[in-house]
């Protein structure tokens, strides 16, 4: 691994990481807004779904400066 490559894999992982936590709150707030009637579970939901957009955007962000990608 080079030099360049080394934080893009850490932002990858970062990336990673929060896009699972993100999918299981949306996925938990989901059951709890449709099953449940819970009220104040859909803008978590919709929260947590603009989160795991967002660290995707950073990522892809991220190769644009490298001078890789995008």
């Amino acid at each position: 691994m080079t030099d360049a490559q080394a934080p893009l894999k850490k932002r990858l992982a970062i990336m990673a990481i929060v896009n699972v936590v993100a999918v299981l709150a949306a996925g938990s707030l989901l059951v709890g807004y449709l099953k449940f009637g819970q009220g104040w579970a859909l803008p978590g939901f919709i929260a947590a779904m603009a989160v795991g957009f967002m660290a995707q955007i950073w990522f892809i962000a991220g190769l644009r400066g490298s001078g890789r990608g995008v």
